[in-house]
């Protein structure tokens, strides 16, 4: 296996110019791109709605975290951006998130960002996570 190995999910929208995951050698860790608010044929969803957005970012990271061999569970660390400055929209994304998470309260970190990648885009998620023993 070589250092890294790129992980791209089928399931999600394979036009993106990046891998969604990569596990580093012996396969202890997972690195996820940020996760965004994709269909499957790459339109962003929920425009305008930042808990909408949020709900269809974690199971976009679900499926990325699947695709290397992970879950939520596995988490070790996330990052959440919030393209918006208003404190309200950071916490109604967080809420979703956390949601997600369940029980597992991995530390994580919030930000507001001027702006997100995709046109329309409001939320991203990124996520760190290990890889469960074989």
């Amino acid at each position: 296996m070589p250092p890294v190995s790129l992980v791209r999910a089928a399931s999600l929208d394979g036009t993106v110019p990046y891998a969604y995951a990569a596990v580093t050698a012996p396969g202890s860790l997972v690195f996820t791109a940020g996760a965004c608010p994709l269909d499957e044929a790459g339109d962003v969803v929920a425009v305008g709605d930042v808990a909408g957005q949020a709900a269809v970012v974690m199971a976009n990271l679900e499926v990325a975290l699947a695709a290397a061999g992970a879950g939520l569970d596995d988490v070790a660390k996330s990052t959440v951006y919030v393209a918006s400055s208003r404190r309200e929209d950071l916490v109604a994304a967080w809420d979703v998130v956390r949601a997600a998470f369940g029980d597992h309260d991995a530390p994580s970190t919030l930000l507001g960002v001027a702006a997100l990648g995709f046109p329309d885009q409001l939320v991203e998620v990124e996520a760190v996570a290990a890889l469960p023993p074989a």
